[in-house]
């Protein structure tokens, strides 16, 4: 019985091992481009993309116009205030989208990762994408 310990030991630990989640693989993808995972409006080739610096700056490219804001990254949870924007000259349904999308941005409580998938989560869940080239 003895000479069982040391493999029934083994069997635990790589037990522990595989139920651990992988938490470096699921960090939060600071410094890199996020696409939203949506098509591009009728007449246009742009999509709207986030960028988050390790300090908190970001820097959002809307439907229409861009933004900077703060965002807050504490384990899961997340936060976001917007500043700056930079209107630009654009139809009216692509101003009501930057409108739509800046609200949700503000009202996200919490974020996941799955790969190359970050979803925002909160009262609008946001599915973003990592660009990689």
């Amino acid at each position: 019985m003895t000479s069982l310990c040391p493999v029934w030991r083994l069997v635990v630990l790589i037990s522990v091992v595989a139920m651990t989640p992988a938490v470096a693989g699921d960090s939060f993808p600071f410094d890199t481009t996020l696409m939203l995972d949506a098509a591009p409006m009728r007449g246009s080739k742009r999509i709207p993309m986030l960028e988050i610096a390790e300090n908190g700056a970001a820097s959002i490219d809307l439907w229409c116009a861009s933004a900077r804001a703060q965002a807050v990254i504490a384990d899961d949870a997340i936060s976001i205030a917007l500043g700056d924007l930079q209107n630009a000259q654009c139809e009216p349904e692509r101003q009501s989208r930057d409108a739509e999308l800046m609200a949700a941005l503000t009202q996200v409580t919490n974020w996941r990762r799955h790969g190359e998938v970050v979803e925002l989560l909160g009262v609008v869940p946001l599915r973003f994408r990592l660009m990689t080239n």
